[in-house]
Protein backbone atom coordinates (compact mmCIF):
# COMPACT_ATOMS: atom_id res chain seq x y z
CA UNK A 1 0.00 0.00 0.00
CA UNK A 2 1.09 3.82 -0.68
CA UNK A 3 0.26 6.80 0.79
CA UNK A 4 0.75 10.29 -0.53
CA UNK A 5 0.65 13.47 1.77
CA UNK A 6 0.20 16.75 0.12
CA UNK A 7 1.53 19.83 1.70
CA UNK A 8 2.27 23.61 0.50
CA UNK A 9 -0.95 24.60 -0.09
CA UNK A 10 -2.34 28.28 1.70
CA UNK A 11 -3.71 31.71 0.47
CA UNK A 12 -1.78 34.32 -1.99
CA UNK A 13 -2.57 36.85 -3.87
CA UNK A 14 -2.82 36.92 -7.73
CA UNK A 15 -0.03 36.87 -9.50
CA UNK A 16 2.08 35.14 -6.56
CA UNK A 17 3.55 31.54 -6.08
CA UNK A 18 3.54 28.56 -4.57
CA UNK A 19 5.28 25.52 -4.42
CA UNK A 20 2.90 22.26 -3.72
CA UNK A 21 4.38 18.75 -2.34
CA UNK A 22 3.73 15.11 -2.32
CA UNK A 23 5.32 12.76 -0.20
CA UNK A 24 5.06 9.26 -1.36
CA UNK A 25 5.50 6.00 1.28
CA UNK A 26 4.49 2.75 2.56
CA UNK A 27 5.42 -0.50 4.26
CA UNK A 28 7.20 -1.76 1.21
CA UNK A 29 7.66 1.16 -0.60
CA UNK A 30 10.55 1.39 -2.75
CA UNK A 31 11.08 5.56 -4.46
CA UNK A 32 13.19 4.50 -6.68
CA UNK A 33 11.09 1.68 -8.31
CA UNK A 34 7.54 3.52 -7.64
CA UNK A 35 8.74 6.09 -9.83
CA UNK A 36 10.11 4.35 -12.41
CA UNK A 37 6.51 2.23 -12.71
CA UNK A 38 4.14 4.90 -11.61
CA UNK A 39 2.42 7.83 -13.08
CA UNK A 40 2.31 10.75 -10.52
CA UNK A 41 -0.44 13.47 -11.26
CA UNK A 42 -1.92 16.54 -9.81
CA UNK A 43 -5.42 16.95 -10.00
CA UNK A 44 -7.78 19.98 -8.51
CA UNK A 45 -11.15 20.26 -7.98
CA UNK A 46 -12.85 23.15 -7.16
CA UNK A 47 -16.27 23.79 -5.14
CA UNK A 48 -19.52 23.00 -7.20
CA UNK A 49 -16.81 21.63 -10.00
CA UNK A 50 -15.36 18.33 -11.17
CA UNK A 51 -12.30 17.37 -10.67
CA UNK A 52 -9.83 18.03 -13.20
CA UNK A 53 -6.02 17.77 -14.87
CA UNK A 54 -3.54 19.88 -13.92
CA UNK A 55 -0.53 18.17 -14.29
CA UNK A 56 1.69 15.15 -14.10
CA UNK A 57 4.80 13.44 -14.54
CA UNK A 58 5.16 10.06 -16.02
CA UNK A 59 8.03 7.00 -15.08
CA UNK A 60 10.17 8.62 -17.98
CA UNK A 61 10.33 12.17 -16.48
CA UNK A 62 7.71 13.31 -19.67
CA UNK A 63 5.33 15.73 -18.32
CA UNK A 64 2.20 16.68 -19.16
CA UNK A 65 -0.14 20.04 -18.65
CA UNK A 66 -3.42 21.02 -19.02
CA UNK A 67 -4.01 24.31 -21.13
CA UNK A 68 -5.16 26.19 -18.30
CA UNK A 69 -2.17 26.16 -16.54
CA UNK A 70 0.97 25.45 -19.67
CA UNK A 71 3.63 27.90 -18.78
CA UNK A 72 2.74 29.22 -15.08
CA UNK A 73 2.52 25.71 -13.72
CA UNK A 74 5.58 23.09 -13.26
CA UNK A 75 5.68 19.69 -12.43
CA UNK A 76 9.17 17.82 -11.16
CA UNK A 77 10.53 15.09 -8.74
CA UNK A 78 13.00 14.23 -6.36
CA UNK A 79 13.22 10.53 -6.33
CA UNK A 80 15.64 10.80 -3.18
CA UNK A 81 13.24 12.26 -1.52
CA UNK A 82 10.27 10.32 -2.46
CA UNK A 83 8.27 13.54 -3.19
CA UNK A 84 6.26 15.51 -6.11
CA UNK A 85 6.51 19.16 -6.59
CA UNK A 86 4.42 21.21 -8.43
CA UNK A 87 5.75 24.72 -8.56
CA UNK A 88 2.18 27.21 -9.32
CA UNK A 89 3.49 31.20 -10.74
CA UNK A 90 1.39 34.06 -11.80
CA UNK A 91 -1.71 32.25 -9.42
CA UNK A 92 -4.87 33.66 -11.00
CA UNK A 93 -8.61 33.25 -8.91
CA UNK A 94 -9.51 30.96 -10.98
CA UNK A 95 -6.75 28.68 -9.60
CA UNK A 96 -8.62 28.13 -6.08
CA UNK A 97 -9.20 24.82 -5.39
CA UNK A 98 -7.94 21.64 -3.46
CA UNK A 99 -5.30 20.10 -5.05
CA UNK A 100 -4.53 16.45 -4.83
CA UNK A 101 -1.59 14.45 -5.78
CA UNK A 102 -2.30 11.03 -7.38
CA UNK A 103 -0.70 7.94 -8.98
CA UNK A 104 -1.50 4.70 -11.42
CA UNK A 105 1.02 2.47 -12.69
CA UNK A 106 1.76 2.41 -16.13
CA UNK A 107 0.85 5.11 -19.09
CA UNK A 108 0.28 8.57 -18.47
CA UNK A 109 -3.13 9.36 -17.97
CA UNK A 110 -4.89 12.65 -17.67
CA UNK A 111 -8.22 10.31 -16.33
CA UNK A 112 -8.38 10.72 -12.71
CA UNK A 113 -10.67 7.60 -12.71
CA UNK A 114 -7.52 6.25 -13.91
CA UNK A 115 -5.27 6.44 -10.83
CA UNK A 116 -5.25 3.92 -7.91
CA UNK A 117 -3.25 6.59 -5.49
CA UNK A 118 -4.82 9.81 -4.26
CA UNK A 119 -3.86 11.97 -1.33
CA UNK A 120 -5.92 13.83 1.19
CA UNK A 121 -5.44 17.26 -0.92
CA UNK A 122 -4.50 20.56 0.27
CA UNK A 123 -6.22 23.72 -0.49
CA UNK A 124 -5.20 26.79 -2.34
CA UNK A 125 -6.80 30.08 -2.27
CA UNK A 126 -5.92 32.95 -4.96
CA UNK A 127 -6.88 36.63 -3.72
CA UNK A 128 -8.01 38.87 -6.39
Amino acid sequence: QVQLVESGGGLVQAGGSLELACVASGSTFSSGRFFSSHVMAWFRQAPGKEREFVAGIGSSGVTGYSDSVKGRFTVSRDVAKNTVYLQMNSLKPEDTAVYHCAARRGYFSRDSNAYDYWGQGTQVTVSS
